[in-house]
This record gives C-alpha cells, sequence and structure tokens, in this order.
C-alpha cells in the first residue's frame, strides 16, 4: 500500500557541499517508505536530474524533477550589495514542457544571472512558467520573508504576483515544520494567506540529509563549504537535527492539523507526469554545397581524395570505402564526420598539431577526408572496432592537439556552430580519503599535526579508501589510541565520497544542430566557458554526441622542435611524410636510447625495445600494445620469435595470414575479431560483439556466444573438441588485447618523436625541457640525457634566456655549463640548450615579459643597475623576483659573485628608485622651461663579500630550477663511496646480482601492499651515474624506516631484478628495480680530503681577460674546483667559480698562454 505522502522539497549531494544525500540511498529509503513518488529540488542547477531519472525509474518510483532557485531580488541585471542575498523559490516540473522550461531556466540562472548565486527574476519566470508548479518555499522564500518581517499586505501582493506569474492552479502554499520558532510564526501567516486565496497547502521537509543520524555529519558539510569550524557560533548552521528524509508517519505527526496538507502531495505526484524520451540530437552538417545532403558530401569528398591519396586504388580501397559509407548511412553519421574534418582542416591551417588516438583511425573514410593520417588498409585496421553495424553506437573520435593550443581549436568549433550551441563537459570531483581526511579536520578544528601523521601514513594510490587506511599500523594504532584521531576518521568515513565540487571534464565537449538548453542545461566554468550540468554519462544518454579534444604535450614537443629546427637551421620539417625506415632513428631505440621518446621511455620498455631493435612502425606500434599488464608476459616470446630464438607457431593453420605480422601471438583485438571470422564465420561486426562479451565475462552471454563459435567452427570443418580449445585459446587475449588502430597512432608519434631526437637532438631536446617545464621531475631526466648526449644545458642568463628552454649556438654562449650528475665532456654538438627564465620559481610570467619585452626594445643589459633601473620603470619589478633572479645565478654573467648581489640588494633598489624619481623630477622640470636629456645617478659600490658556498648555491638551484645544475650534492661523497657502492649504472647491468648501491634519495612514496596489507615504500635514488627505483618491502621497511628520508644520502644492499609492482597502465612492470634488503647512511666524505682545484691568481683585474677564462672553462669543464684571486681597490678577493675545469696539461697550456701574467697552479685531489 502506497504512503500517504510524498517528498517533494528535498535536496541531493548535488547541493553541493549544502546537501548529503546520495540519490541510490534516497531512493531506497523513499522505496522502503512506500512512497510512490520523490522529487529532487538542488539549489540552482539540475546536476543530479538524470540521474535520479534513472534511479528512481529502476526502482519502480516515479521521479519528479525540480530545483530550488535562486531569485534576484530585483533583476538578474542588478548587482549591487543590496542584491547579494538571493530568495528561494521551489519549481517541480508538471511535464516535458515543465522540463524544457527548467532547463532554461537554470541555464539564465548560470549563465546570464550569476552574482553569488546563479539567479533568475519574475520577469524571466513570467517567459518559462509553463509546465511548473510553484510554492511559497522555504523560510528564505520571498512570501515567508514578508511574513517574518511582519509585513502581510506584502505577503498578499507576492502571492498575487506568483499566482499571475504560475497560474492559481499551479502554486502551493508550502508549510514545513523543523522546530524552529520562526516557522511558528511563518506557517500562521501562511495558513492566513491559503484561506484568503483559497490556495492548497503542501507539507514539505526541506530534506538536506538521510536520516537524523546524518545532521552531525551535514553540519560537518556546512563548515567545509563555508571555512568555518562547528565550533563557531556565528557559522551558518541548521536551527534542528530535523532536515531529514521522514517517514510517512513521522510527516503524518508533525502535521496531524493539516492533513489536506500532506494528500496534496500525492496529488501533486499525480499531475507531475515526466516522461523523457532519450534519442538522438541533430548535429549541425558543416558548409554542404548547394543541394547536397550530409551523406552525399561525404561520398564526394572521399571519391575526390582517393586519386591522391591512393595513385592507383584497387577493388580492395573501393570496396572498403563503400562499404563504410554504406554503413555511415545506415547509421546516420555522416554529419558527425564533417564536423570533425572541419576542425581538423582548421587545425591545419592554423598550424595545430594533431592526431587520432583509438578506433577511428581505422577508418578508410576518416582518412580520405583527412581526419587521421593513417591508411588503415596498409595497416591491416578494422573497421567494425569503430563503428559496427551489428551493435550501433555512437562513434566517438577522440582528436588529440597541441595541448597548449587545443583550447584555440575549440574556440573555433564555438565560433563556427554558435556560442549556445556548443558546450565542454562537466565532471564531478567527490571527497576522496585524503581529501575527506583534511576537510574535515579543519571543520572539526583537530590539529593538522594529526591529520598530517595520518596523510603521511596514507599512501597516495588508486581505490585507497579510510577502512582500507584502517588496515595500516600507523593509522590503526592512532584510531585506537587517540579520540580525536578516531572521531575524525569515522567522521570522514561517512562524508568520503560525496560530490564536493564541479569542474570540466579534460576533453568532452558537445555539439548539437539546436540550443542545447533545449536537451540539457548549462552552467559555467571557472575560466568563464559554457559547460554542460549534466556529466557524460547522461549526455550520452539523452542523446548528445561528444567528440573528445585531447590535450598531449607530446604533440607540443613536436610543433616546438619543428620551430626550433626552423630557427636554428632555416630547415621546414614536415612530419607527416619523414621517411619510416630512418636508420639513424632504428640504431638509437636499438641502444636502447629512449628518454623523451613518446610512449617508449619508462625503463622497463627500454630494455625491451633495446632487445627488439626494432625496424619498423609495426613493430614499434606492437610494443606499444604489449607493454600492459597481462600482455606483457607476452613480450619475451614476441622479441624471440622476430630473432629466430624460438620458433613461430600458430594456433591453427588458418589463424598464419592474420598473426603473421606479430610472430604468432595475439597482440591487438583486431586480430581477435579476425581470428573468430575465420574459424567460425562470423562476420567483424558479430566477432566484435563476442570480443566484448569475452572481455565482460558474462556467463550467461558467454555460454551462448561459445555454442554459436563452436557451431560455426564445426561448420568450417573444425570438430567440437578442437573449436572449444581455440575458443579458451582466444577468450584471455579478448580481455587484454589492444586495439591496433591506437597502437598504430601512438607509434607514429613514437616515430616521429624518435626520428627527431636521433636527427635533431639539440632541438628536440630544447622543445621537450619547455613544454615540460612545470615537472621538475621531467626536466631533471632530460638534462641528464643531454648529459649522457653531450649536449650543454646552460643556466639561466638574463640576457639570454628567452621565457622557455631555447636553442642557441655554442661558441656564442655565456656564463658557465651545467654539469649535474655526470662528468661533464666536450660538446658533441656547436649549439646549446639554455634555460629559460618562466622555468625559474618566483619569476611569474608578467615579470619575464616585461624583462624581454625592455631588452627587445633597449638592449642586453649591462650590470644589475642598469637591469634594476630599467625594469623599475616598467613597472615589473620586485625584491622577490630579483632575488629569485640572483639565486638561480641569472645575473652570474655579469656578477659572478651571487652573495655580493644578495648582499645588495637594497642598494640595487634604492638605485633603481633614484633614477625613477630622478626622471620624474627631469620630466617636471619640462613645464617649469628647463629639461635634461638624461638622467645621472651614481651607482653605489657592491659591498666585498665572500660568495656563497657551493652545497648552498645547490640547494638553491633545487629549490628555484627544479635540478641541479651546475654540480650534484653526491660530487663529495664520490671518494668516499669508492669501494663501497656499486655506480647505479654498472648496477643496472647486473640484474640478478645482489650488490650495495649508494646514492640520494629523491623521492618517497609509501603503499600499501595488495596482499599482506603491510607498508612498503618506493624510493628514487640516484648517484653521479644514474637514477634507480628502490622498492622497500615490509620488513625491510619496517626495520630501517628511520633512514629513508627525502634527500639522505644512503648505502644500499640488495638485489637488481625486473619489477612487479607498476602503475595503473603497466608503467614500473618489467623495468629494473634494486630490491632493498638493508639500508645505512653514507659515510660523510672524508675530513682533510681536498677537491682537485686550479688556482689563478691575476696580476691585475681586467674583463677581457675575465671572459676569455669563462670561455675556456666553459668549453672544458671537469672535476677541478676553479678559484680566482682577484686584485681589487688595493685588496685581493678570492673568487671561487661555480665553474669547474678538466685540469689536463692541454687546458692549463691554453689557459697560461691565455692569461701570460697569471700565476696558475693544479692541485690533485688530497686526502
Amino acid at each position: 500500500m502506497d504512503a500517504g505522502f510524498v517528498h517533494l522539497h528535498l535536496h541531493t549531494e548535488f547541493s553541493l557541499l549544502d546537501g548529503a544525500t546520495r540519490i541510490k540511498e534516497l531512493v531506497k529509503r523513499v522505496a522502503d517508505y512506500n512512497m510512490p513518488a520523490v522529487a529532487i529540488s538542488d539549489h540552482g542547477v539540475l546536476y543530479g536530474a538524470i540521474d535520479f531519472y534513472n534511479a528512481c525509474q529502476a526502482a519502480g518510483i516515479k521521479p519528479i524533477i525540480g530545483c530550488e532557485v535562486y531569485l534576484a531580488p530585483r533583476t538578474i541585471n542588478d548587482r549591487t550589495k543590496q542584491d547579494q542575498a538571493s530568495y528561494h523559490l521551489l519549481l517541480l516540473a508538471k511535464d516535458e514542457t515543465g522540463y524544457r522550461n527548467l532547463l532554461r531556466l537554470s541555464t539564465i540562472a548560470n549563465l546570464e544571472g550569476f552574482y553569488y548565486k546563479p539567479r533568475v527574476d519574475k520577469s524571466i519566470l513570467r517567459q518559462h512558467a509553463e509546465g511548473l508548479i510553484a510554492t511559497s518555499s522555504c523560510l528564505a522564500g520571498e512570501i515567508p520573508d514578508a511574513l517574518l518581517k511582519g509585513d502581510f499586505d506584502r505577503a498578499c501582493r507576492l502571492t498575487e504576483e506568483y499566482l499571475d506569474i504560475f497560474g492559481r492552479e499551479n502554486f502551493y502554499i508550502e508549510l514545513q515544520d523543523h522546530g524552529l520558532p520562526e516557522q511558528r510564526q511563518v506557517n500562521a501567516g501562511l495558513l492566513e494567506l491559503a484561506a484568503k486565496y483559497r490556495l492548497p497547502l503542501l507539507a514539505t521537509n526541506d530534506a538536506h540529509y538521510l536520516t537524523r543520524e546524518d545532521a552531525a555529519i551535514h553540519d560537518v558539510l556546512l563548515c567545509v563549504q563555508t571555512g568555518a569550524t562547528v565550533d563557531d557560533p556565528k557559522r551558518l548552521k541548521f536551527g534542528t537535527e530535523e532536515f531529514y528524509v521522514k517517514s510517512p508517519e513521522e510527516m503524518a505527526a508533525l502535521f496531524r492539523a493539516h492533513p489536506e496538507a500532506l494528500a496534496n502531495t500525492l496529488e501533486v505526484a499525480q499531475r507531475c507526469n515526466l516522461q523523457l524520451e532519450f534519442g538522438r540530437v541533430q548535429l549541425p552538417a558543416p558548409d554542404l554545397p548547394d543541394g547536397k545532403s550530409a551523406m552525399e558530401h561525404l561520398r564526394d569528398l572521399c571519391y575526390d581524395a582517393l586519386p591522391r591519396l591512393v595513385p592507383n586504388p584497387t577493388e580492395t580501397h573501393r570496396q572498403r570505402l563503400e562499404y563504410e559509407l554504406g554503413v555511415i548511412e545506415t547509421t546516420g553519421f555522416a554529419p558527425y564526420f564533417l564536423i570533425v574534418r572541419d576542425f581538423a582542416q582548421f587545425a591545419r591551417r592554423a598550424g595545430v598539431y594533431f592526431g587520432v588516438r583509438g578506433s577511428a583511425a581505422g577508418s578508410f573514410v576518416s582518412y580520405c577526408i583527412g581526419i587521421t593520417d593513417i591508411d588503415p588498409i596498409e595497416y591491416d585496421l578494422t573497421f567494425e572496432r569503430f563503428l559496427n553495424p551489428e551493435r550501433i553506437q555512437m562513434p566517438d573520435i577522440d582528436m588529440d592537439f597541441e595541448d597548449a593550443r587545443r583550447d584555440l581549436v575549440i574556440k573555433y568549433v564555438r565560433e563556427k556552430y554558435g556560442e549556445d550551441r556548443v558546450a565542454q563537459i562537466i565532471t564531478f570531483g567527490t571527497l576522496a580519503a585524503k581529501a575527506a581526511l583534511r576537510d574535515v579536520a579543519r571543520a572539526l578544528n583537530i590539529s593538522p599535526a594529526l591529520v598530517d601523521r595520518l596523510c603521511k601514513a596514507i599512501p597516495t594510490q588508486p581505490g585507497m579508501t579510510l577502512q582500507k587506511a584502517l588496515t595500516i599500523s600507523e593509522v590503526k594504532q592512532e584510531y585506537e589510541r587517540n579520540p580525536d584521531a578516531r572521531r575524525l576518521i569515522d567522521t570522514a568515513r561517512r562524508l568520503e565520497g560525496i560530490t564536493r565540487n564541479a569542474s570540466v571534464h579534460a576533453a568532452g565537449v558537445v555539439i548539437s544542430k539546436d540550443p542545447l538548453v533545449e536537451h540539457v542545461p548549462l552552467a559555467r566554468s571557472a575560466d568563464g566557458e559554457p559547460v554542460t550540468q549534466y556529466h557524460m554519462g547522461a549526455l550520452e544518454q539523452i542523446g548528445l554526441l561528444k567528440m573528445d579534444f585531447l590535450g598531449l604535450t607530446n604533440l607540443s614537443a613536436l610543433a616546438q622542435t619543428v620551430e626550433n629546427i626552423r630557427r636554428t637551421r632555416g630547415i621546414d620539417i614536415d612530419l607527416r611524410n619523414l621517411p619510416l625506415d630512418d636508420a639513424k632513428t632504428y640504431e638509437m631505440l636499438g641502444r636502447g636510447e629512449t628518454t623523451g621518446v613518446f610512449q617508449l621511455e619508462s625503463a622497463g620498455m627500454r630494455r625491451y625495445i633495446q632487445q627488439l631493435r626494432p625496424q619498423n612502425v609495426r613493430e614499434l606500434a606492437a610494443m606499444v600494445a604489449l607493454y600492459r599488464p597481462g600482455p606483457m608476459d607476452h613480450i619475451p616470446t614476441y622479441i624471440n620469435r622476430k630473432h629466430g630464438r624460438e620458433p613461430i607457431e600458430y594456433p591453427h593453420p588458418w589463424l598464419e595470414p592474420i598473426l603473421q605480422e606479430t610472430y604468432g601471438v595475439i597482440v591487438y583485438q583486431d586480430q581477435v575479431l579476425k581470428a573468430v571470422q575465420a574459424l567460425a564465420g562470423f562476420s567483424l561486426g558479430k566477432a566484435d560483439i563476442l570480443r566484448r562479451a569475452m572481455g565482460k565475462k558474462k556467463p550467461d552471454e558467454m555460454r551462448r556466444m561459445r555454442a554459436e563459435f563452436v557451431e560455426g567452427a564445426r561448420a568450417k570443418g573444425i570438430d567440437e573438441d578442437e573449436a572449444n580449445r581455440l575458443f579458451d585459446l582466444i577468450e584471455p587475449f579478448a580481455g587484454y588485447a589492444f586495439n591496433k588502430a591506437h597502437a598504430v597512432c601512438y607509434a607514429h608519434v613514437a616515430y616521429q618523436t624518435a626520428y627527431l631526437k636521433a636527427n635533431y637532438p639539440v632541438e628536440y631536446m630544447a622543445a621537450l625541457m619547455a613544454v615540460f617545464k612545470d615537472k621538475t621531475d621531467k626536466v631533471t631526466a632530460f638534462i641528464d640525457e643531454c648529459q649522457t648526449m653531450g649536449i650543454r644545458v646552460l643556466p639561466p642568463d638574463i640576457n639570454r634566456s628567452h621565457a622557455g628552454f631555447t636553442v642557441e649556438p655554442l661558441e656564442e654562449s655565456a656564463g658557465r655549463a651545467a654539469r649535474g650528475r655526470r662528468r661533464a665532456q666536450a660538446p658533441a654538438y656547436d649549439h646549446a640548450i639554455r634555460f629559460g627564465l618562466g622555468a625559474i620559481k618566483g619569476v611569474g610570467e608578467a615579470a619575464v615579459e616585461a624583462i624581454l619585452r625592455e631588452r627587445e626594445t633597449n638592449g642586453a643589459f649591462s650590470d644589475i643597475f642598469d637591469f634594476a633601473a630599467r625594469m623599475q620603470e616598467s613597472g615589473a619589478l620586485n625584491r622577490a623576483t630579483l632575488e629569485a633572479l640572483i639565486q638561480a645565478g641569472a645575473f652570474e654573467s655579469l656578477h659572478p659573485n651571487r652573495a655580493q648581489l644578495l648582499n645588495g640588494l637594497d642598494l640595487v633598489l634604492g638605485y633603481a628608485q633614484s633614477i625613477a624619481r630622478a626622471k620624474a623630477a627631469g620630466q617636471n622640470s619640462l613645464f617649469d622651461g628647463g629639461g635634461q636629456d638624461e638622467v645621472a645617478v651614481a651607482k653605489p659600490a657592491l659591498m666585498l663579500v665572500d660568495d656563497l658556498p657551493t652545497p648552498q648555491k645547490l640547494a638553491l638551484e633545487r629549490e628555484l630550477l627544479g635540478v641541479y645544475l651546475s654540480d650534484h650534492p653526491m660530487r663529495p661523497y664520490q671518494r668516499a663511496l669508492t669501494g663501497k657502492a656499486t655506480p647505479i649504472a654498472q648496477a643496472m647491468e647486473r640484474e640478478g646480482a645482489t650488490l650495495t648501491i649508494g646514492g640520494i634519495i629523491t623521492s618517497v612514496q609509501t603503499r600499501v601492499a595488495k596482499k599482506t596489507g603491510a607498508r612498503m615504500a618506493i624510493l628514487q635514488v640516484e648517484d653521479l651515474t644514474g637514477a634507480i627505483r628502490v622498492a622497500v618491502f615490509a620488513n625491510t621497511y619496517e626495520q630501517y624506516r628511520d633512514a629513508i628520508q627525502k634527500d639522505r644520502v644512503v648505502l644500499i644492499r640488495g638485489k637488481m631484478q625486473s619489477s612487479e609492482y607498476g602503475n595503473r597502465n603497466g608503467e614500473g612492470n618489467g623495468a629494473l628495480e634494486f630490491r632493498a634488503e638493508a639500508i645505512e647512511l653514507a659515510p660523510e666524505p672524508s675530513a682533510g680530503c681536498e677537491e682537485p682545484r686550479v688556482s689563478i691568481r691575476l696580476a691585475r683585474c681586467r674583463t677581457d681577460q675575465i671572459r676569455l677564462l669563462r670561455q675556456i672553462i666553459e668549453r672544458y669543464t671537469g672535476e677541478a674546483v676553479v678559484r680566482v684571486q682577484v686584485p681589487i681597490n688595493g685588496h685581493v678577493r678570492v673568487i671561487e667559480s661555480s665553474l669547474r675545469v678538466a685540469p689536463t696539461p692541454e687546458v692549463l697550456q691554453m689557459l697560461r698562454y691565455t692569461l701570460p701574467n697569471a700565476q696558475i697552479e693544479a692541485t690533485p685531489l688530497e686526502c
């Protein structure tokens, strides 16, 4: 029997940080209460409407879509202090017309009316009132507000106004009773209004959480929203614990004096009959010739392009093209292809590099119209993986663009098809374990130290929950012993996973022929662009076609490399027409030099590529497909069969043509489809259905498909036992075989990056560092690789650096060369890479732009005083920026002593201000008949001080540049570790050996072992020869955890072997790692040991001699410290340069020849 009450005013978790009711739990509770219907009425948005609708439909409960809109006090165009507070108004959709009007109202509120809240006004309500039921709403409603203020006459006028907007039959007087004294006062007035205007009453409970016990949790959620703490008496707070989803009996007890108010909830539920019909939304068809349909135009484009792309097309090409066009015509997706072609053409015109990922590259039509550069016939790619005529789904063409220019393409699409027809897609963030702890701790005013301990103990890994975290010993101990920890974790667990915020999907864009608001409500993203209020799954359900505009940093690197080559060599590289048989490229890959090569640079992949020695793009594609959990086990077989170390075997003779390319190993989903076709006679479309069933492992479906496979195989002459054997063999591959089209696309990008690295290494490495400048670990690895390759990386320089990493001729380079980890060698190239000013932390984009603009306009800076004076005038100078530039070494070519500049900062800034004042006075004097052409202010003298010690310089470099650029902190330990530790580079050649390595711990990640639940750690350890991942398992971790700290120099005994602990993408699996067995702190560098040094005593200080000295040391860097004694104003100052020189006889002779009056002495390492 149905209950006598329905909840019509109810907030879910999509009333972000205000509602705490989860939709699935709500629907279950409503079903338990036998309520026939329930409404959703979140604040100002319809975020959860489709999820709510689906959940209710599945449970046999009528869904009522509503929204509690915010009503502007005046109009949405009024935005002064008096407009900051909005009224609430409950609206419920009676039918599809009402639902469409809710879409429009919510969209207008978010796109046009947003001022503190998304607002509508009464003029807008009048235009979109049809199909809606409205109520007087809660205490925040306009009518209750008037009654609270004792203004009954105003309440009457407002009631008449709402009756005029919505119609008498669609307006209800809403009664609520949460035990608040204000409600008693308001309800008396509401009853009087209902009697006066003969209006029906409606009982609601304004539910914000599910049960009475959730009141405290909701209170914490409000604190998270407002940034307050629970013990703040002035914070936003609900007055009672009554705002939950009450039972019909509880509501009947509350409103026993007004049974009609309960009965009317059922009447409203009966009046609300929204049936959403989901179908495909029409797409625009761009640039159609007169009289042509989208399909006709698509066909013309394909046949026009065919002779150009395939000079001698065969019957295979024509049949494939006709087949695909037939499927596209049947499915009605021609406009989709034309739209994608349109923005692909725009990207080409604008010079934006792009590529296709996924199954779309398997379409010959896509190739013909320029969406992809991959010929699917040449690579034997399957169309049915993209568009299956036997299982029609929306196509999904995922496009990669340069990440820095992706927004340019989206802007074009928005302008081309209409701002109201294009939007990005919303996504919702939820409270994950650590975030829940931190948010709840702030709300409960719990010690940050406790939260830090707990969060530090909980590893950052997918699927981590607070329930799992309680199996970690540190967390468990805190929970059991510390009441605050118990309270924090218990509270956070109840909020964990709740929707916290809305953001924008990384790639998704929807396009519609009609205004999107006809189908989906819109909001505005943080950067002001329209986004859908429905998430991706809901959009697909209502029939909107999604397109993915993905940003790929490696495409930006390719574009930057091509630009670097154009600038340095005057050559234009066409990446679409690179030779695919470049010997230099494959030789480099065969040596395992894959750092910076797309998809091939992880340690495990590098090792396999080195073993494979690939000779074509097909082999690269196979490695891209195989290097993942599961298929990775087949890599050794693939490699050994290629090199003839294992015989090539096929599961059945009929499969040889299909598996020949991959030496008998099933690598691709396309091979699964064709194997099923060959063995059982399935069409490729039906074979893809079987592949999906195998992948999902649904027992009933699997039994049915197995029977069909066996029947088909028997019809082709294969006996039943053999057919079952073949089915069992294919089944696991169907689960993890890779999409061949995707592998081939990414293999091409991998080849392009490898080609550029092999043939234009300086330009390519500079581009990598430029596009990854915000990822310190990447930049560090690239600088290391540059040193291995013999490419100089020069420090930031105020007169030579640009915003990013740039290429410059080595012979013109000024300043010290970077040494970093390895022994520097004579450069192998005539160009070097210069660190960019934009890569210095603390130097903002505006400051960099101002520096470059000033330098371009008025020339190089002569010294720091000149720099400060000129930048003061631009308005871009501040103390913090100047300090960061000095500490990063950007002034070293002008002033080699950083300590002197830091010590004289006040003098420098004072000088700049004096210049500015003098110039201002000069300008003022022009009005008095005077004037001056230039300002003369004496430069103050910088105090003579010793330079910063090397460790301090290195620490500042690491802090500001993210890397050790001029030296490495392990260098002083080199002698101390000799004989005690195997260099990491050598250790990596000794798989299976037990040995000791020594190095500095540069990162520590803790995680929970899946099998045991015990804590372990993954370290990154590096020395002067390389870096290695170190796995510290539970027992070792517990024993040596005190030694495991970032920046510690340690000795680690253990074994070098392949990793079993990769990430979700398989990264790390198969890579070499060091399994730690014992860890101890490394011995400090021996007391009394002196580093090798070259001492130079100059008879007098001449600028030209200093410049020549710098050029020699820069070109012949090595291990020896350079100490220069310089006479200045009658005193001798000792400058220990950050440059180090190779103290060879040839270099010393060159120094003596260049500095004939200097005393030069070389001292070897002494202990």
